[in-house]
């Protein structure tokens, strides 16, 4: 604020026109967007316990690893500009549970074999995390 008194007091009003000072903004570089849609599109590492990116995640991931700094914000905006939302994949994903298979032949088992009078009802119990 004090420079631009002492320019108004030396040139008066003529001292306030001009360029602004400071530079223009930096603008993220097209590689940065392009690794920012590229990984959205993939699923995330095994290491890192996710079953979609969210804008925080992906975020951090890129600067823990990759040492990209992006804000989350940013994120959000290349995910609204190229109509990416990773959340709503239509993709069934694998379970990591040991004992996956097991699980699926007894629920298969039920379907194809219910017990004699028995009805089956599935519920779907997903929560934040996915399901379980």
């Amino acid at each position: 604020m004090d420079r631009w008194k002492i320019r108004y007091v030396e040139q008066g009003l003529a001292g306030l026109e001009g360029e602004r000072p400071g530079g223009p903004r930096e603008q993220v570089p097209a590689r940065v967007r392009a690794r920012v849609i590229a990984l959205t599109r993939m699923t995330p590492p095994d290491g890192t316990g996710l079953s979609h990116w969210s804008t925080r995640e992906l975020a951090k991931y890129l600067e823990r690893t990759e040492n990209l700094t992006v804000s989350w914000h940013y994120i959000a905006r290349v995910w609204r500009e190229e109509s990416l939302k990773p959340h709503r994949l239509g993709t069934f994903k694998i379970s990591k549970d040991p004992a996956f298979a097991e699980k699926v032949a007894d629920v298969i088992g039920l379907y194809l074999a219910p017990p004699g009078g028995a009805v089956v009802l599935s519920i779907d119990e997903s929560g934040r995390t996915g399901a379980r």
